[in-house]
């Protein structure tokens, strides 16, 4: 079997890459632009218009990891649009030329904002919830969810969608490295009292292997999965836990909540208080009794490796 990884460069598909060629699997790495990697083929521009013609030939198996992802400060009227070019068209594009030309399974890695950007305390989101899409990159990943299962309707090719949280671990960027180098710094944080929320999370480690059985198992064929540690963690938590992998103890301060969500309004930072307030909850049961699937990295586990290799 010849498995395809489209976004073979970044942070999810060479970590995928990495995971297959360990296997001695026959993996090749499709990339935006040359990266070096053994056997690439290059792309250009994902869109949808993009000539994949050679680039998907002999491939049994596609993992689509690219996507645009967050962009900070950028104009809602331009960002769904500029979403919808690559995450919805370029994926629709892909897989349309992936079914003509006979990969079989088509393992798509959306995202948990489709199901909503918060779950109330002790309901977490599930596999099954009606998607509750709201900002542009969650809409247009929704968009190609939908989408696929219309490529697949029409043709024999199997869609496999997982929707993973936040994804930590080697190299990761964004809101977990903000975390880690404010821990390593001593940078004073008014999140003490933050200990009331709950926010699920997956390790590479973690979502690289449920991709790997995704590829394989026969149960995952047209289903929608969650993935995570399989443990939530408040904010107040999680940072001294990376104080205690780094040797280094956060310096926390007792501010409550509800001032921070007041201050974080008058800047124009809500959405980012949200993240640090907020409960996301995962429930992963129907992944774990439809693959037989377990998260074979613990989250403390998983903190120890990403910040060791950070």
């Amino acid at each position: 079997m010849k498995i395809g990884v489209v976004g073979a460069s970044g942070f999810v598909g060479r970590a995928v890459c990495e995971r297959l060629a360990a296997e001695s699997r026959s993996v090749v790495p499709i990339v935006r632009s040359a990266a070096g990697l053994f056997n690439e083929r290059v792309s250009g521009d994902i869109h949808g218009a993009t000539n994949w013609t050679g680039l998907l030939d002999g491939i049994d198996v596609l993992v689509h990891a690219a996507a645009r992802v967050h962009v900070m400060r950028e104009r809602p009227d331009h960002a769904l649009e500029a979403f919808r070019t690559i995450n919805c068209d370029g994926t629709v594009n892909l897989a349309r030329r992936a079914a003509e030309q006979g990969v079989r399974r088509f393992v798509f890695i959306s995202t948990i904002k489709v199901n909503g950007e918060a779950t109330s305390p002790g309901r977490p989101f599930q596999a099954d919830d009606p998607p509750q899409p709201i900002a542009p990159y969650a809409v247009s990943k929704f968009e190609a969810e939908c989408a696929l299962r219309d490529v697949a309707a029409a043709s024999l090719m199997e869609v496999v969608t997982i929707r993973p949280p936040l994804v930590y671990g080697r190299a990761a960027r964004g809101n977990f490295q903000s975390m880690v180098r404010w821990v390593r710094r001593g940078v004073p944080l008014p999140l003490g009292r933050i200990d009331n929320n709950a926010r699920s999370m997956v390790s590479i480690d973690n979502l690289v292997d449920l991709i790997i059985t995704c590829i394989d198992h026969p149960k995952a064929a047209g289903e929608t999965f969650l993935v995570s540690d399989g443990e939530d963690v408040s904010t107040a938590s999680l940072l001294r836990r990376l104080g205690r992998v780094t040797g280094k103890a956060p310096r926390l301060l007792p501010v409550p909540g509800i001032l921070l969500r007041a201050a974080a309004g008058l800047i124009g930072r809500s959405v980012e208080a949200d993240r640090l307030l907020g409960n996301l909850q995962i429930d992963i049961e129907k992944t774990r009794t439809r693959l037989g699937w377990q998260p074979p990295v613990s989250l403390d586990e998983g903190l120890r490796r990403a910040v060791i290799s950070a």
